[in-house]
């Protein structure tokens, strides 16, 4: 491979198509916008749309490689850039899948022609600049339809932001004079090489807002899923760490290798720096399997996702790019789709459009709105099944980890017992009520899934450990770890009775493990395991 230019780009290749010197028909150099749409790799024919600060817009589409060019004559800067993938235009409703949506912000226009690429960065420094202006994140700001509110200043503070936790990245990537870099200005192409190079590494997540159920803020995972970037102001910088996240991707994409994908939500998460000790299940998973077994842990598991949501958000979809045959998905659901209260203040309504799925009756036949079999439990279970299924990968069913709650659901109270399952309130907020834990159960039955029962290993383990649960779920001391100093749950004198801390998520890595050893069909994946039994 040649050396990396000041472009990002490397010598001897040549340059991206009409990002600088080149001529396109019709457009003069002055008013000609053109840049990249880069996933790592080209999102091959995007549709770009340009909306300036009076609300004019213009569109065009990407060609295969990613390129693209506008004339911006007459556009009033700050200009306000979006790429939407082909086929699919939604980005704002929660209650469908998301298409791959980025934005980028320009500042201001150049005599010789403005370069604007639109990638996971500038989406980054885009969800800065609307979080500013009170948007949740960044399509908020887009589908305003305008860039009014936007100024260079605000564009130049996120960005000088942003660059501290991908400088180093940068650097061993190639890319000279990072510095100065700017992930719209700085030429490059969709090549996975210098600048394309580290978008190749970076996974990008725009959030939810609970409330109102719309696209949150964008944040930035490495391949391995850990976080790049700043939690929040008091919280230590996390760098993107170019070789372990190249040598992820390198494991992710490699035929020797058997993948483990979770589709879990925050019990199973990886979580940032700041937020320790609190640490998920998955984090600390494939550390349990020899090291000469070439198996890699994918954990994409998300924070507050139902499985109906995990899926329309994109998250099964970033993982499944590397499914090979032979490879397993563990579906570890069943915490939000719980989340079906109506009636519920502020968030039921949002709640009921996007996370809800409801659970099978009493005999075991899926219930769901007319019209609506996404919000049946077990058929939002069934698509993972026949999606992994489709690529000769092997489905794993598991039952949720329990919260510590007694059969008043009080929290922190014994014995613990089982508690995945709705009764109607008062309010009759609940279209449909269920176990569903019975419904993972008929599921797995229904599918011939292997299943392991962790809401049963987990009652049993909290049950052993009245006397110490604190220390395993997330009950820390805030004199010890500051973060928590703010917060209204995980301390303890507030207990936070769902999610763990390291030594409660490495028990659950280990209850997983001995569900995998106790359950035959799943003997290939123990042998792998470093205590197999």
């Amino acid at each position: 491979m040649g050396a990396v230019n000041w472009r990002g780009v490397v010598a001897g290749v040549g340059a991206a198509a009409c990002v600088i010197g080149c001529s396109t028909p019709g457009v003069s150099a002055g008013t000609r916008l053109s840049g990249v749409v880069s996933v790592g790799g080209p999102l091959s024919h995007a549709v770009v749309t340009v909306a300036d600060a009076n609300g004019v817009k213009r569109s065009t589409t990407a060609d295969a490689q990613g390129s693209y060019v506008l004339d911006a004559a007459g556009l009033t800067a700050p200009l306000l850039l979006s790429a939407v993938e082909p086929g699919n235009a939604n980005c704002d409703d929660s209650a469908k899948p998301w298409a791959k949506c980025f934005g980028a912000l320009v500042a201001q226009l150049g005599p010789e022609g403005t370069t604007a690429n639109i990638n996971a960065l500038t989406d980054r420094v885009v969800s800065g600049v609307a979080q500013g202006l009170k948007f949740k994140g960044p399509q908020g700001l887009i589908d305003s339809g305008r860039s009014s509110g936007v100024t260079a200043e605000s564009i130049r503070v996120q960005t000088a932001a942003l660059r501290p936790a991908i400088l180093q990245a940068l650097k061993d990537a190639g890319v000279v004079d990072a510095e100065q870099f700017d992930p719209v200005s700085t030429p490059m192409k969709a090549d996975r090489t210098g600048v394309d190079a580290v978008l190749d590494v970076l996974v990008p997540s725009r959030g939810y807002d609970n409330n109102s159920g719309v696209p949150g803020g964008t944040a930035l995972l490495d391949a391995d899923y850990y976080f790049v970037g700043k939690l929040d102001a008091q919280s230590p910088l996390e760098l993107l760490n170019f070789a372990r996240a190249r040598a992820a991707k390198t494991q992710l994409i490699d035929p020797a290798y058997t993948r483990i994908l979770i589709v879990g939500d925050s019990t199973a998460s990886t979580y940032e720096l700041g937020r320790l000790p609190r640490m998920g299940w998955g984090q600390v998973f494939e550390a349990l399997f020899k090291p000469g077994a070439k198996v890699k842990v994918v954990n994409n598991a998300k924070s507050g996702r139902s499985s109906r949501a995990f899926y329309n958000q994109g998250y099964y979809e970033q993982m499944a790019a590397y499914l090979r045959p032979g490879d397993y998905v563990m579906i570890h659901h069943g915490h939000n789709d719980q989340s079906c209260d109506a009636t519920k203040k502020d968030r039921g309504a949002a709640d009921v459009a996007n996370l809800c799925s409801y659970p099978n009756d009493a005999s075991g036949k899926p219930q769901y709105p007319a019209g609506r079999p996404d919000m049946s439990f077990q058929k939002s279970l069934e698509r993972f099944i026949t999606l992994a299924r489709a690529k000769g990968a092997i489905p794993v069913l598991m039952t949720p980890t329990s919260r510590v709650w007694n059969k008043d659901r009080k929290d922190g109270l014994f014995p613990v017992v089982p508690n995945h399952f709705t009764t109607q309130n008062d309010t009759q907020g609940f279209a449909f009520i269920g176990d569903y834990i019975q419904t993972i159960k008929d599921t797995a039955s229904a599918n011939t899934v292997p299943l392991i029962d962790i809401e049963a290993k987990t009652i049993s383990f909290a049950n052993a450990h009245q006397a110490d649960w604190k220390d395993y779920w997330l009950a820390v001391k805030p004199a010890e770890y500051s973060w928590y100093a703010t917060q209204t749950s995980g301390t303890w004198d507030k207990p936070d009775t769902t999610h763990f801390q390291e030594k409660g998520a490495r028990a659950v890595a280990e209850m997983v493990a001995q569900g995998i050893r106790e359950t035959p069909e799943l003997s290939r994946l123990a042998a792998m395991l470093k205590n197999p039994q």
